[in-house]
């Protein structure tokens, strides 16, 4: 009896451990064992089943394929030969975006960033008009706001200093026309990044008094704004 039992017990284990076979595969699942789109078209063609999304009764239909005719077509030598060429094209596509980001990279890093030295009197009042013109244009499309010009006379230090920084990254700099010719380009991130940064030096180096404050916006930007 006791064998009896043991053995009985272990069967019952052992169908546990099984994992029930998936019949169908979904287009999601085909990605996962490197199946590619054009590779579904031309070796499975139609799925065999068709199931309306539970959630979302408008979305398309899932696509689902029987998972043996799926393993019988990737033990078959068209498959390995897509799967080959699909490998082919993935890895030139990649070499060729890494390609496209480092000419992005290397035109940031010889752009000229010029920071033209301006008396201090003439940058803090050129500073506090580009911070109401922006103040003026965020109370135009920004429910609520009510545009609150500022003086030099009572600026804080900390937001004149903000302010000056703001108004040489985005007045006196190609910074916000690069962004735009970045638009969509590979690389574009890390472009900016590079551009940010590099653009920041260029401002502490003209103004030294500033370079606090630059840290300040970098250190905000990368990593969020400090708590409290």
């Amino acid at each position: 009896m006791t064998h009896e039992k043991d053995h009985k017990g272990q069967e019952a284990h052992a169908g546990q451990d099984q994992q029930p076979t998936r019949t169908y595969l979904s287009v999601a699942g085909l990605r996962a064992r490197g199946w590619t789109p054009g590779m579904v078209r031309q070796l499975l063609g139609e799925p065999d089943q068709l199931r309306t999304n539970p959630y979302f009764r408008s979305a398309p239909q899932t696509r689902l394929y029987r998972t043996e005719r799926v393993e019988a077509a990737e033990r078959s030598e068209e498959f390995r030969s897509a799967s080959a060429a699909a490998a082919r094209r993935s890895a030139a596509a990649r070499a060729a975006a890494l390609r496209r980001r480092r000419e992005v990279l290397a035109r940031i890093a010889a752009e000229p960033v010029d920071v033209p030295r301006l008396a201090p009197h003439t940058l803090a009042t050129l500073a506090v008009e580009h911070r109401n013109r922006r103040d003026e244009e965020r109370a135009l499309w920004r429910w609520g706001h009510v545009a609150d010009p500022a003086t030099v006379e009572s600026a804080e230090p900390g937001a004149l200093d903000r302010w000056k920084v703001n108004y040489l990254r985005h007045r006196l700099t190609r910074y916000d026309e690069i962004l735009d010719e970045l638009f969509g380009r590979i690389g574009r991130a890390a472009a900016e990044d590079l551009l940010r940064r590099r653009v920041y030096a260029a401002i502490s180096k003209a103004y030294p008094d500033l370079a606090q404050e630059c840290e300040r916006q970098l250190r905000e930007r990368e990593c969020g704004p400090s708590p409290g």
